[in-house]
Formats: C-alpha cells, structure tokens, sequence
C-alpha cells in the first residue's frame, strides 16, 4: 500500500519541494509550520503516517470520517466537534467550527497533517485560510473562492465570465423594485436567498404570490433576492476534486430536496441521494467536467482566488445540454454519504493530494461494482421547527455491516447514554447493492427498524431510476 504520493508541496505555498531520492520520504512535520524531510534507512518508501482533523457534525462528516478510517495511510483521526455516531470511529473534540482561531489552535495542539472543512459556513468565513497561514494542509478552499457558493451573484459572474450555461437571472435588492422584476419572469418562478440558506433559500413555484412573499421576506431580512429563469430537465449533482489547475470528478449523484413523496413540499437541505446515475451517459459527465467545471476553475484562477477543495456542480440536464443550477463548496448532504460508500480508493490521499496541490500525481479514484443509496430520517416537523430531543433505537453502531450503515447527523447522548435527536435531519441509512434496487431494498428494510416518534422519511429515494422513468 503506497502513501500519499512520491511529491509533495508546502502546504503554505504550493511551490515544490525537492524529489526524494532512494531510501528517502517524506512525511508531514509535526510542527505546524510546514515539511520537513524523514530519511529511511530502508530503500523502499514507506507507509505515510498521516494525522486527520474533521470539521463539521453532521452525516456528511460521519461518511468522510468512514472513508478515511478506511485509508491505512491515516494513523490518527479526529473531529470537532462531531456527533454520537462519529464518536465511535474518531476522536471527537469541541470546538466551534466557525471559529478560524479555535480550530488552528486545535488543529495545532492535536499535531494534524491534514484539516478536512465538511460545512459551507466556516468556508465562507475563512476558517481554511488560517489552517493554511499556519501551516497546515488544510482540504476546502479559500473565503474568495468560497464565494463560488457564498454569493449567487459572484457565482453567476464567474459562469458569464467562463462562458457556462446557466439560468437567466437578476438580482433585486430594493423591495420597491421587486413586482417588475417579477413580471420578468414566471412562470415557474425561482426565488433564491443571495447568500447561504442550508438549502432551503430556494422556492420553486407556479404561484407568483407565494414567490412574491418569500422574495418579500428574505429582502425584509436585509438578504439580496435572486430571481432565475427554470431549468427544465433532471437534475445530477457532480464533485469535482480540484487543486486549483487539476479536476478530478468523483461518481454523479442526485440528491431528492424536496420533503415529501414525489417532489412534494417545501425544500430541505435533502433528503435522499442515489449513485451512480442509470440514466446519465458517461459522455455527459465528460462534457460537464469540460465545458462547466474546467472553465470556472480556469476563470477563478485569472481572479485570484484558485479553487482549492471540492467543487460540487449542481446542474439541470436539459434538452440543450447541462446547465449550471448551482455551485457549492463543499461535499453535498446527503449525497457525500452515497458516493463514499463506493470509493474504493484511499480518501486521504485524495483529500491529500488536493489540499498540496499534487492532485495530478496520485492515481484516479476508482469505485466498487453497484449502486448506493441514502435515505434521511427526519425528525418531526422538519424542514421547519423541528422536535428533538426523542430516544432513538435501532441505529446501531453506525459502521457499515456489508449493505448498510446508519450515519448520525442530528444526535446526541443523554448522560445515562441514550441516543436522542438533536436537529432536522436526525439520521442517514446508507445501503449498498448490485444495482440500485437492492441497495434501495436494503437501506429501507434497515430504516424501518429505526423507532424515533414522529420521524419521518421519503420512500421514493431513487424509484425513478428504478423504474426507468428518467430520460435524457
């Protein structure tokens, strides 16, 4: 089992550091100011020891920390501050994630090689440019190029600038201008919040005065309105690794965001995914990491600001081609805990690779044979207020027991040690199979025997797939 790769870059700098010679390694400093060199008396490299800090405590963070357990190369592994079910499988430490101040003195004090930023928010506030101003490699991207997804607006100046397709749009932030702007467009009306909204800024809708009263309500919070054209067609989300010049796309997923049985209901942060995509020619991923995520990450390398992270295309597969919905910054929820169930490469040092700036040099992740699914559970009145603190039964440990897993996302312990929730989205069952019907089978046979009063969760996760009811 090979390390992370024969070449390394200063994780402050990116500029090269010199090739090892025979009997020769490197490894990640213990001391948070860079790289130094370990000299082997033996000839062949050996196993790179590297020590894992996660940021984040929900599902998406439970998945990557299961992925990188997975990585021999990863000899210690931590997160901050995590949930129930992440502490089965890494140190969990507290911290506030938000805090640039708190998580470099923590990375600092727990000797971290690597920092792994799973949420939006410390993104945007810059929490990855101090990891990296002391020294540590740090996987998420700059604040300026956290924009990407912090600013609809930016996002759509890059896509003009890159020449990308995407939605007709204008923003309104007066709300005396509001109602021209809105006979521009509609129907269907698209109404986003400008800036961050856990995925729930968005509605989608046909009745102009509900897209009248949620643009009213997010411009009386002082937050500037998007208003965009409808993209027709399905949708596929696609990860893209990028060191800045480098794109390397992971497996495409679809995430399911609205609450209810067939679309139905308001949007959520999600509520199921499903990989890889039946229905979606590999040709079409190829055009989509060419004519989409090369030219972005091309226009943010001219402005200043190169992408360092993972670039998630959010994207509606029309008649004319894909076009852009959205950009994220991050690893998508629930979508991140699907596609690593099917990785069959190390995670570290990919997450690696990425953060130094050596994406090129490390093999292409491969995957497993089949299909994988998640399905959130939901606690009661989600996406709204919701209840929680009920007992949970029947999650498990969380670790995957050949077709299933149950990762944890809003938990907690009670001291005499029940699991209660703690949020909206309480719970993800993962299920894996030979194709997407048998891990749709064996995620929910496992879902339904989670007990969690007044829980709910969508039972058509990936159906239309199965039923070859998607086309494009």
């Amino acid at each position: 089992m090979r390390g992370f790769g024969p070449h390394i870059r200063c994780p402050t700098t990116h500029h090269p550091l010199p090739a090892r010679t025979t009997g020769e390694t490197w490894q990640p400093s213990r001391h948070p100011r860079g790289v130094h060199r370990v000299y082997a008396a033996h000839p062949a490299p050996k196993l790179l020891a590297v020590r894992v800090l996660v940021i984040g405590s929900g599902a998406r963070e439970h998945a990557l920390v299961l992925a990188l357990r997975r990585d021999p190369a990863v000899a210690a592994l931590f997160a901050a501050p995590g949930n129930a079910g992440i502490a089965q499988h890494a140190q969990t430490k507290p911290v506030d994630p938000c805090s640039a101040e708190a998580v470099v003195a923590l990375a600092t004090e727990l000797e971290a090689d690597l920092v792994v930023i799973g949420p939006e928010v410390p993104l945007v506030l810059g929490v990855a440019d101090a990891v990296r101003a002391a020294g540590i490699a740090c996987f998420g991207p700059s604040a300026a190029a956290a924009r990407i997804e912090g600013s609809k607006a930016f996002a759509k100046d890059v896509m003009a600038a890159a020449g990308v397709r995407t939605a007709h749009s204008e923003i309104v932030d007066n709300p005396a201008e509001l109602d021209a702007a809105l006979d521009r467009f509609g129907p269907t009306w698209v109404v986003k919040d400008d800036g961050l909204a856990a995925g729930k800024g968005v509605v989608v809708t046909a009745d102009r005065h509900a897209a009248r009263d949620h643009a009213a309500e997010l411009l009386e919070q002082g937050h500037p309105v998007l208003l965009e054209s409808f993209l027709d067609g399905p949708e596929v989300s696609l990860f893209c690794l990028v060191d800045g010049e480098t794109v390397v796309a992971l497996l495409p997923a679809q995430d399911h965001k609205r609450v209810g049985d067939g679309d139905t209901g308001p949007n959520t942060g999600g509520m199921g995914a499903y990989t890889p995509l039946p229905w979606l020619p590999a040709e079409t991923v190829t055009a989509i990491v060419e004519d989409v995520v090369k030219p972005v990450a091309a226009e943010l390398v001219r402005r200043g600001c190169p992408f360092s992270g993972l670039l998630y295309a959010g994207l509606a597969i029309g008649k004319a081609g894909p076009a852009v919905v959205e950009f994220n910054c991050r690893f998508g929820d629930p979508e991140t805990q699907a596609v690593l169930a099917l990785l069959d490469s190390p995670l570290g040092e990919l997450l690696y690779a990425t953060a130094t700036g050596t994406l090129a040099e490390v093999a292409a992740p491969e995957w497993k044979d089949g299909s994988a699914i998640t399905v959130v559970l939901a606690a009661e009145n989600y996406p709204g207020r919701p209840r929680i603190g009920d007992v949970i039964t029947g999650a498990g440990d969380g670790a995957f027991d050949g077709a299933t897993a149950v990762l944890h996302a809003g938990t907690t312990l009670r001291e005499d040690g029940a699991l209660l929730s703690a949020g909206g989205r309480v719970l993800n069952v993962v299920g894996i199979g030979g194709d997407l019907a048998q891990a749709r089978a064996n995620a929910y046979e496992r879902i339904g025997a989670i007990k969690l009063p007044g829980s709910h969760y969508r039972t058509d996760i990936g159906l239309a797939a199965v039923e070859d009811r998607i086309s494009v």
